[in-house]
Protein backbone atom coordinates (compact mmCIF):
# COMPACT_ATOMS: atom_id res chain seq x y z
CA UNK A 1 0.00 0.00 0.00
CA UNK A 2 1.68 3.43 -0.95
CA UNK A 3 2.59 5.35 2.22
CA UNK A 4 0.97 8.80 0.92
CA UNK A 5 -2.76 8.47 0.80
CA UNK A 6 -3.18 11.18 -2.18
CA UNK A 7 -6.65 10.40 -4.23
CA UNK A 8 -5.43 9.55 -7.50
CA UNK A 9 -8.97 8.42 -9.01
CA UNK A 10 -12.46 9.74 -7.49
CA UNK A 11 -15.41 8.22 -9.11
CA UNK A 12 -18.66 9.93 -7.35
CA UNK A 13 -21.95 8.31 -7.98
CA UNK A 14 -21.55 6.76 -11.13
CA UNK A 15 -23.90 4.48 -12.72
CA UNK A 16 -24.18 2.69 -16.10
CA UNK A 17 -27.18 1.47 -17.90
CA UNK A 18 -27.70 -0.92 -20.42
CA UNK A 19 -30.96 -0.45 -21.88
CA UNK A 20 -33.32 -1.01 -18.78
CA UNK A 21 -30.33 -3.07 -17.19
CA UNK A 22 -28.46 -1.34 -14.40
CA UNK A 23 -24.78 -2.76 -14.62
CA UNK A 24 -23.36 -0.13 -12.24
CA UNK A 25 -25.64 1.53 -9.53
CA UNK A 26 -24.70 4.86 -8.12
CA UNK A 27 -21.12 3.58 -7.44
CA UNK A 28 -18.54 6.02 -5.46
CA UNK A 29 -14.73 5.04 -5.39
CA UNK A 30 -11.46 6.77 -4.09
CA UNK A 31 -8.31 5.02 -5.00
CA UNK A 32 -5.09 6.05 -3.93
CA UNK A 33 -2.00 6.85 -5.92
CA UNK A 34 0.72 4.06 -6.37
CA UNK A 35 -2.20 1.39 -5.31
CA UNK A 36 -2.64 -2.03 -6.59
CA UNK A 37 -7.08 -2.59 -6.51
CA UNK A 38 -8.91 -5.32 -7.50
CA UNK A 39 -11.85 -5.34 -8.45
CA UNK A 40 -13.30 -8.70 -7.82
CA UNK A 41 -16.82 -10.34 -8.06
CA UNK A 42 -18.81 -13.27 -10.10
CA UNK A 43 -19.32 -12.94 -13.49
CA UNK A 44 -21.95 -9.67 -14.07
CA UNK A 45 -21.47 -7.99 -11.32
CA UNK A 46 -20.31 -4.77 -13.29
CA UNK A 47 -16.55 -5.00 -12.68
CA UNK A 48 -15.44 -4.77 -16.01
CA UNK A 49 -18.48 -2.02 -17.33
CA UNK A 50 -16.31 0.05 -14.24
CA UNK A 51 -13.08 -0.36 -15.66
CA UNK A 52 -14.19 0.44 -18.99
CA UNK A 53 -16.24 3.57 -17.93
CA UNK A 54 -12.95 4.66 -16.36
CA UNK A 55 -11.69 3.87 -19.78
CA UNK A 56 -14.00 5.97 -21.82
CA UNK A 57 -14.82 2.82 -23.67
CA UNK A 58 -18.13 2.59 -22.48
CA UNK A 59 -18.85 6.47 -20.69
CA UNK A 60 -21.18 5.96 -17.49
CA UNK A 61 -24.60 6.81 -18.34
CA UNK A 62 -24.18 9.52 -14.83
CA UNK A 63 -21.63 10.34 -12.13
CA UNK A 64 -17.72 11.93 -12.87
CA UNK A 65 -14.70 10.43 -12.81
CA UNK A 66 -11.80 12.79 -11.85
CA UNK A 67 -8.02 11.43 -12.21
CA UNK A 68 -5.05 13.31 -10.95
CA UNK A 69 -7.18 16.68 -10.09
CA UNK A 70 -8.64 16.50 -13.56
CA UNK A 71 -12.43 15.39 -14.27
CA UNK A 72 -12.30 12.91 -17.16
CA UNK A 73 -15.58 11.89 -17.28
CA UNK A 74 -16.65 12.71 -20.49
CA UNK A 75 -13.35 13.13 -22.43
CA UNK A 76 -12.58 10.45 -25.23
CA UNK A 77 -10.41 7.03 -23.96
CA UNK A 78 -7.52 9.09 -26.62
CA UNK A 79 -7.20 11.98 -24.37
CA UNK A 80 -7.13 9.48 -20.94
CA UNK A 81 -4.02 8.72 -19.14
CA UNK A 82 -4.15 4.88 -19.43
CA UNK A 83 -2.53 2.10 -20.47
CA UNK A 84 -5.17 -1.37 -20.78
CA UNK A 85 -4.15 -5.10 -21.09
CA UNK A 86 -6.93 -7.40 -22.00
CA UNK A 87 -7.65 -11.21 -21.64
CA UNK A 88 -6.85 -11.95 -25.27
CA UNK A 89 -3.66 -10.22 -25.60
CA UNK A 90 -5.31 -7.82 -28.74
CA UNK A 91 -1.36 -7.81 -29.89
CA UNK A 92 -1.61 -6.88 -33.57
CA UNK A 93 -0.35 -10.28 -35.37
CA UNK A 94 0.98 -9.09 -38.28
CA UNK A 95 3.36 -6.51 -36.38
CA UNK A 96 6.60 -8.38 -34.44
CA UNK A 97 7.30 -8.24 -30.24
CA UNK A 98 9.51 -5.08 -31.14
CA UNK A 99 6.98 -2.95 -33.06
CA UNK A 100 3.93 -3.97 -30.82
CA UNK A 101 5.63 -2.58 -27.77
CA UNK A 102 6.68 0.71 -29.97
CA UNK A 103 3.07 1.25 -31.65
CA UNK A 104 1.86 4.25 -28.57
CA UNK A 105 5.55 5.61 -29.01
CA UNK A 106 5.54 6.17 -32.41
CA UNK A 107 2.11 7.29 -32.44
CA UNK A 108 3.44 10.02 -30.42
CA UNK A 109 6.22 10.97 -32.31
CA UNK A 110 9.02 10.21 -29.98
CA UNK A 111 12.77 9.96 -31.44
CA UNK A 112 13.27 6.44 -32.89
CA UNK A 113 17.07 5.75 -30.53
CA UNK A 114 14.26 6.64 -27.80
CA UNK A 115 11.83 4.81 -28.83
CA UNK A 116 14.07 2.01 -29.06
CA UNK A 117 15.41 2.14 -25.49
CA UNK A 118 12.63 2.53 -24.28
CA UNK A 119 10.96 -0.51 -25.73
CA UNK A 120 14.29 -3.09 -24.69
CA UNK A 121 14.10 -1.47 -21.15
CA UNK A 122 10.54 -2.78 -21.14
CA UNK A 123 11.12 -5.88 -22.88
CA UNK A 124 14.15 -6.54 -20.37
CA UNK A 125 11.90 -5.99 -17.54
CA UNK A 126 9.03 -8.44 -18.23
CA UNK A 127 11.91 -10.93 -19.01
CA UNK A 128 11.93 -11.00 -22.85
CA UNK A 129 14.96 -9.61 -24.51
CA UNK A 130 15.46 -11.71 -26.90
CA UNK A 131 11.73 -11.60 -28.41
CA UNK A 132 11.86 -8.41 -30.56
CA UNK A 133 11.72 -9.84 -33.77
CA UNK A 134 9.41 -12.64 -33.62
CA UNK A 135 5.92 -12.09 -33.81
CA UNK A 136 2.19 -12.86 -31.87
CA UNK A 137 1.80 -16.17 -33.12
CA UNK A 138 5.46 -17.15 -32.36
CA UNK A 139 4.69 -16.97 -28.68
CA UNK A 140 3.09 -18.74 -25.73
CA UNK A 141 0.20 -17.17 -24.05
CA UNK A 142 2.49 -15.71 -20.96
CA UNK A 143 4.70 -14.29 -23.14
CA UNK A 144 1.89 -12.53 -25.14
CA UNK A 145 0.71 -11.29 -22.00
CA UNK A 146 3.77 -9.87 -21.15
CA UNK A 147 4.67 -8.26 -24.28
CA UNK A 148 0.79 -6.70 -23.82
CA UNK A 149 1.41 -5.52 -20.51
CA UNK A 150 5.21 -3.74 -21.84
CA UNK A 151 2.94 -2.11 -24.65
CA UNK A 152 0.34 -0.60 -21.89
CA UNK A 153 3.41 0.68 -20.04
CA UNK A 154 5.50 1.92 -23.00
CA UNK A 155 3.66 5.69 -22.56
CA UNK A 156 4.30 5.40 -18.98
CA UNK A 157 0.59 6.10 -18.12
CA UNK A 158 -0.62 7.42 -14.64
CA UNK A 159 -2.91 4.28 -15.09
CA UNK A 160 -2.48 1.01 -15.59
CA UNK A 161 -6.04 -1.30 -16.21
CA UNK A 162 -5.97 -4.98 -16.49
CA UNK A 163 -9.20 -6.78 -17.55
CA UNK A 164 -9.10 -10.35 -16.31
CA UNK A 165 -5.23 -10.35 -17.91
CA UNK A 166 -4.66 -14.16 -16.72
CA UNK A 167 -7.58 -16.08 -17.20
CA UNK A 168 -6.72 -17.68 -20.63
CA UNK A 169 -3.64 -18.60 -18.72
CA UNK A 170 -3.14 -22.42 -17.51
CA UNK A 171 -2.40 -22.26 -13.80
CA UNK A 172 1.65 -22.41 -13.44
CA UNK A 173 1.75 -19.48 -16.08
CA UNK A 174 -1.16 -17.31 -14.10
CA UNK A 175 0.83 -18.06 -10.87
CA UNK A 176 4.36 -16.99 -11.78
CA UNK A 177 2.71 -14.07 -13.87
CA UNK A 178 0.62 -12.91 -10.99
CA UNK A 179 4.03 -12.72 -9.17
CA UNK A 180 5.79 -10.66 -11.95
CA UNK A 181 2.79 -8.23 -12.37
CA UNK A 182 3.28 -6.96 -8.62
CA UNK A 183 6.62 -7.11 -8.55
CA UNK A 184 6.43 -4.34 -11.55
CA UNK A 185 3.91 -2.74 -10.03
CA UNK A 186 6.35 -2.06 -6.95
CA UNK A 187 9.08 -1.11 -9.16
CA UNK A 188 7.64 1.33 -11.47
CA UNK A 189 4.55 2.67 -8.30
CA UNK A 190 1.71 3.10 -11.07
CA UNK A 191 -1.68 3.46 -9.86
CA UNK A 192 -3.62 -0.40 -10.84
CA UNK A 193 -6.88 -1.44 -11.14
CA UNK A 194 -6.80 -5.18 -12.23
CA UNK A 195 -10.89 -7.02 -12.48
CA UNK A 196 -10.72 -10.41 -11.78
CA UNK A 197 -12.93 -13.08 -10.81
CA UNK A 198 -10.71 -15.30 -9.25
CA UNK A 199 -10.50 -14.85 -5.59
CA UNK A 200 -6.99 -16.22 -4.79
CA UNK A 201 -5.41 -13.67 -7.50
CA UNK A 202 -7.22 -10.52 -5.85
CA UNK A 203 -6.20 -11.88 -2.17
CA UNK A 204 -2.75 -12.07 -3.73
CA UNK A 205 -1.58 -8.99 -5.57
CA UNK A 206 -4.10 -6.34 -3.98
CA UNK A 207 -3.26 -3.55 -1.17
CA UNK A 208 -7.05 -3.32 -1.42
CA UNK A 209 -10.22 -5.52 -3.07
CA UNK A 210 -13.32 -3.66 -4.08
CA UNK A 211 -15.82 -6.50 -3.57
CA UNK A 212 -18.43 -5.90 -6.15
CA UNK A 213 -22.31 -7.33 -6.29
CA UNK A 214 -25.16 -6.69 -8.56
CA UNK A 215 -23.60 -3.22 -9.81
CA UNK A 216 -22.54 -1.96 -6.02
CA UNK A 217 -19.40 -2.53 -3.83
CA UNK A 218 -20.29 -4.96 -1.01
CA UNK A 219 -16.82 -3.81 0.59
CA UNK A 220 -13.99 -2.15 0.14
CA UNK A 221 -10.75 -3.19 2.45
CA UNK A 222 -6.97 -5.09 2.53
CA UNK A 223 -7.17 -8.71 1.96
CA UNK A 224 -7.04 -9.73 4.82
CA UNK A 225 -9.81 -7.10 6.23
CA UNK A 226 -12.14 -8.85 3.47
CA UNK A 227 -11.01 -12.91 4.22
CA UNK A 228 -11.45 -11.99 8.31
CA UNK A 229 -14.02 -9.28 8.48
CA UNK A 230 -16.35 -9.96 5.55
CA UNK A 231 -19.17 -6.94 5.90
CA UNK A 232 -21.61 -9.39 4.24
CA UNK A 233 -23.16 -12.75 3.82
CA UNK A 234 -22.25 -12.65 0.25
CA UNK A 235 -18.69 -11.23 1.16
CA UNK A 236 -17.82 -14.06 3.13
CA UNK A 237 -18.93 -16.78 1.05
CA UNK A 238 -18.08 -15.44 -2.46
CA UNK A 239 -13.98 -14.81 -0.67
CA UNK A 240 -12.80 -18.32 0.61
CA UNK A 241 -14.88 -21.15 1.59
CA UNK A 242 -17.42 -20.35 4.98
CA UNK A 243 -19.35 -22.49 6.82
CA UNK A 244 -23.12 -21.15 7.50
CA UNK A 245 -25.25 -22.09 10.54
CA UNK A 246 -29.07 -20.58 10.83
CA UNK A 247 -29.59 -19.64 14.44
CA UNK A 248 -30.89 -16.92 16.86
CA UNK A 249 -29.66 -14.83 19.63
CA UNK A 250 -31.19 -16.27 22.98
CA UNK A 251 -29.16 -13.39 25.06
CA UNK A 252 -26.16 -11.26 24.71
CA UNK A 253 -22.96 -13.10 23.66
CA UNK A 254 -25.16 -16.59 23.42
CA UNK A 255 -26.68 -17.87 19.67
CA UNK A 256 -28.64 -20.99 19.23
CA UNK A 257 -28.42 -22.79 16.93
CA UNK A 258 -31.44 -26.08 17.56
CA UNK A 259 -31.09 -26.84 20.53
CA UNK A 260 -27.36 -25.93 20.87
CA UNK A 261 -26.04 -22.69 22.69
CA UNK A 262 -22.75 -21.29 20.98
CA UNK A 263 -20.79 -18.27 22.76
CA UNK A 264 -19.88 -15.52 20.81
CA UNK A 265 -19.82 -11.77 20.15
CA UNK A 266 -23.01 -10.88 19.36
CA UNK A 267 -22.83 -6.59 19.34
CA UNK A 268 -26.29 -4.99 19.48
CA UNK A 269 -28.12 -7.79 17.98
CA UNK A 270 -31.21 -7.89 19.68
CA UNK A 271 -32.26 -11.37 21.77
CA UNK A 272 -35.00 -12.97 19.34
CA UNK A 273 -33.37 -12.08 15.96
CA UNK A 274 -32.79 -14.61 13.63
CA UNK A 275 -29.10 -14.76 12.68
CA UNK A 276 -26.84 -16.34 10.48
CA UNK A 277 -23.27 -17.51 12.49
CA UNK A 278 -20.41 -18.22 10.10
CA UNK A 279 -17.20 -19.92 10.83
CA UNK A 280 -14.07 -20.28 8.20
CA UNK A 281 -13.18 -24.52 7.91
CA UNK A 282 -9.07 -23.55 9.08
CA UNK A 283 -10.69 -22.24 12.02
CA UNK A 284 -12.68 -25.32 13.60
CA UNK A 285 -10.74 -27.00 15.96
CA UNK A 286 -11.01 -30.73 15.61
CA UNK A 287 -10.10 -33.57 19.05
CA UNK A 288 -10.48 -36.96 19.61
CA UNK A 289 -13.62 -37.65 20.91
CA UNK A 290 -14.31 -37.51 24.07
CA UNK A 291 -16.10 -40.25 26.23
CA UNK A 292 -19.32 -39.14 26.94
CA UNK A 293 -21.48 -37.26 23.77
CA UNK A 294 -21.65 -34.40 25.63
CA UNK A 295 -18.45 -32.69 25.75
CA UNK A 296 -17.87 -30.32 28.61
CA UNK A 297 -15.69 -27.29 26.64
CA UNK A 298 -17.19 -24.45 25.59
CA UNK A 299 -18.79 -24.48 21.70
CA UNK A 300 -17.52 -28.25 21.84
CA UNK A 301 -19.90 -30.96 19.96
CA UNK A 302 -19.88 -33.80 18.89
CA UNK A 303 -19.39 -35.04 15.20
CA UNK A 304 -19.17 -37.58 12.65
CA UNK A 305 -17.11 -37.33 9.47
CA UNK A 306 -19.17 -38.28 6.72
CA UNK A 307 -16.31 -37.71 3.82
CA UNK A 308 -12.30 -36.59 3.43
CA UNK A 309 -11.44 -34.77 0.66
CA UNK A 310 -7.27 -34.78 0.05
CA UNK A 311 -6.06 -30.76 -1.09
CA UNK A 312 -2.51 -31.60 -1.02
CA UNK A 313 -1.06 -29.27 2.00
CA UNK A 314 -4.14 -30.09 3.80
CA UNK A 315 -7.57 -32.68 4.06
CA UNK A 316 -10.77 -31.13 4.14
CA UNK A 317 -13.32 -33.14 6.60
CA UNK A 318 -17.15 -33.17 5.94
CA UNK A 319 -18.61 -33.80 9.27
CA UNK A 320 -22.04 -34.15 10.48
CA UNK A 321 -22.94 -33.31 14.09
CA UNK A 322 -26.35 -31.69 15.85
CA UNK A 323 -29.15 -30.57 14.74
CA UNK A 324 -29.13 -27.16 12.86
CA UNK A 325 -25.11 -27.15 11.62
CA UNK A 326 -25.92 -28.86 9.02
CA UNK A 327 -22.77 -29.81 7.15
CA UNK A 328 -19.72 -28.57 7.88
CA UNK A 329 -16.31 -28.26 6.25
CA UNK A 330 -13.07 -28.59 8.80
CA UNK A 331 -9.80 -28.56 7.32
CA UNK A 332 -6.69 -30.40 9.28
CA UNK A 333 -3.27 -30.69 8.07
CA UNK A 334 -2.34 -34.13 6.94
CA UNK A 335 -0.35 -34.80 10.07
CA UNK A 336 -3.56 -33.67 12.41
CA UNK A 337 -5.34 -36.46 10.19
CA UNK A 338 -2.73 -39.26 10.56
CA UNK A 339 -2.65 -37.90 14.71
CA UNK A 340 -6.21 -37.99 14.85
CA UNK A 341 -6.56 -41.70 13.03
CA UNK A 342 -9.61 -39.74 11.08
CA UNK A 343 -11.70 -41.78 8.27
CA UNK A 344 -14.42 -42.19 6.99
CA UNK A 345 -17.32 -42.25 10.32
CA UNK A 346 -14.38 -41.50 12.43
CA UNK A 347 -16.56 -39.66 15.91
CA UNK A 348 -14.44 -36.29 16.71
CA UNK A 349 -15.31 -33.22 18.67
CA UNK A 350 -15.52 -29.90 16.92
CA UNK A 351 -14.99 -26.72 18.65
CA UNK A 352 -16.26 -23.57 17.55
CA UNK A 353 -13.16 -20.83 19.40
CA UNK A 354 -15.70 -17.49 19.51
CA UNK A 355 -12.96 -15.04 18.37
CA UNK A 356 -13.20 -16.60 14.90
CA UNK A 357 -17.27 -16.91 14.85
CA UNK A 358 -19.66 -13.79 13.13
CA UNK A 359 -23.36 -13.51 12.73
CA UNK A 360 -25.20 -11.71 10.14
CA UNK A 361 -28.64 -10.86 10.88
CA UNK A 362 -30.97 -13.11 8.80
CA UNK A 363 -32.55 -10.94 5.83
CA UNK A 364 -36.50 -11.76 5.94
Amino acid sequence: MPESKQTYLHIENLTKYFGDFVAVSNLSLEIFSGEFICFLGPSGCGKTTLLRAIAGLDPQSSGSITQDDKVISNIPPSERDFGIVFQSYALFPNLTVFQNVAYGLENQRMPKDEIRKRVLDLLELVGMPEHTEKYPAQLSGGEQQRVALSRALATSPGLLLLDEPLSALDARVRAALRQEIRSLHERLGVTTILVTHDQEEALSMADRIVVMNHGRIEQVGTPEEIYSTPASPFVADFIGVMNFMQGEIFSSGTVHIGENSITCETGNTKDGHKVRLTIRPEDILCHANSSSDQSDGTNSFPVKVESLEFLGSFCRLILSGKEGFGMLKADLSTQQVHELKVTQGTRLTVEFPSRNLRIFPEIS
